[in-house]
């Protein structure tokens, strides 16, 4: 092995901050226990510190959540430092009685309007076909549009939705979905956000309500993982998926943990990938920082308008605080980590029903490892595959939105003649 002076550096430099903030977290895992149980007594959520095997209480939804919720190494933890994972007495569901917030939610009348509603759905964007099927003589097909991580449904709306020709406007009816915890969708704090919990919201508010019998799915990044699944669940009735920036890692190349390593590596530089690793690895550290900033975002919204002279700002912006830590948290280990894992079993059901898999990702993308699409293409041999040069995470559709919605459009056509979705891009 060579001698690297600077990156032994760098490696030393790494461990000094990351023990640092595995002291912080374990500080903060006390405050927060005593704080919690002060304000919120029984309602209190616990936190997942303590080691998975230690949990005794676990029901059928235990055998859902992510090992990486339990598997985040803290040197503290294993010291047993100050009570750290020490677990609460017990996070108790509400049985029809009156919703609140945490206490370290935002309560403004957006964040808390959905604990009015009788039923809880999702807030879906629904864009009717300008002509019924009495005029064309056939029903009009339907798109479900599946967003990423942090985002909402305006990702679909404000760059996509415009660009679509008018036959696809006149002929498709288009649902864009705020999955369950994000955008205007409801945060619920007796939910673990699981797999599960996600797909039965979709069914509950846009398949079973809208008798969709036939439809194409469209997802970007951590969408792509509940895509998936919807169509794995859904085979008689999915016409074909789209892809784009797809988390996708072989079995062999590890179980959740070994995902949240790929995905979130514990690393100084550069500053995404930073707060990206501690926002998934310090279950408290991420609280605080929701704490200051989504708790708060109509602050920071009105200093941003005042510092750009904007009276509205970028949907980019706006959603990343349309969550709480408690959604946010539990969708990034329970969907991106642990449902990485189940995305072989669903590319085997969807292949072998012959869904149509058409994958979509930006040669430059720093969020997910663009060898994913190609570990998509060697599980599924018919999926196409295409690799955009100059894009990333978010241009690869951001920026692009013409050639996007063309490269949608030949995805459908291509069901109904001998259009390839391989055309260049």
């Amino acid at each position: 092995m060579i001698y690297n002076p600077a990156r032994n550096f760098v490696s030393g430099v790494t461990f000094i901050v990351f023990l640092i903030l595995d002291y912080v977290d374990a500080i903060l895992c006390v405050l927060y226990k005593f704080v919690d149980e002060y304000i919120e007594g029984r309602e209190a959520i616990p936190c997942h510190c303590k080691k998975r095997e230690e949990k005794k209480d676990g029901g059928e939804e235990e055998c859902e959540l992510s090992e990486t919720l339990f598997g985040r190494k803290n040197v503290f933890r294993e010291m047993g430092f100050l009570g750290f994972g020490r677990k609460l007495k017990g996070f108790h569901k509400r049985d029809g009685g009156k919703e609140v917030n945490r206490w370290s939610d935002c309560g403004c009348e957006t964040c808390v309007s959905w604990m009015s509603d009788g039923e809880r759905k999702l807030h879906v964007f629904v864009r009717e076909p300008a002509s019924q099927e009495a005029t064309t003589g056939k029903p009009a097909e339907n798109v479900i549009f599946i967003h990423g991580f942090l985002s909402s449904s305006s990702y679909w709306t404000e760059k996509v939705f415009p660009n679509l020709s008018e036959p696809v406007k006149r002929n498709y009816r288009l649902f864009a979905i705020d999955l369950l915890g994000f955008g205007g969708s409801p945060k619920p704090r007796d939910c673990l956000y699981t797999m599960e919990d996600h797909l039965e919201m979709i069914e509950k508010s846009v398949i079973h309500p809208y008798q969709l019998n036939s439809f194409h799915v469209v997802a970007h990044s951590m969408g792509c993982i509940v895509g998936m699944a919807l169509a794995a669940k859904h085979l008689n009735s999915v016409k074909s998926i789209t892809l784009v920036a797809s988390p996708y890692f072989p079995s062999e190349d590890g179980g959740a943990l070994r995902v949240l390593n790929i995905i979130a590596a514990k690393r100084l530089w550069p500053p995404s990938a930073f707060g990206t690793s501690v926002m998934s690895w310090y279950e408290h550290i991420g609280r605080c920082v929701c704490l200051l900033i989504c708790r708060n975002h109509r602050t920071w919204e009105r200093i941003l308008r005042l510092l750009t002279g904007k009276s509205d700002l970028h949907f980019l912006i706006m959603d990343l605080t349309k969550h709480t830590h408690h959604s946010a948290w539990h969708s990034m280990h329970n969907v991106i980590c642990g449902g990485v894992k189940s995305m072989e079993g669903y590319l085997e059901a969807v292949t072998g029903a012959g869904v149509k898999i058409c994958v979509l990702q930006g040669e430059r993308d720093l969020v997910v490892p663009v060898e994913c699409s190609y570990n998509i293409k060697q599980k599924a041999p018919n999926a196409e595959v295409d690799i955009i040069k100059i894009a990333n995470h978010r241009t690869v559709i951001i920026s692009r939105e013409k050639q996007f919605t063309s490269y949608l459009e030949r995805i459908w056509a291509s069901l109904a003649d001998s259009t390839t979705c391989t055309e260049e891009y």
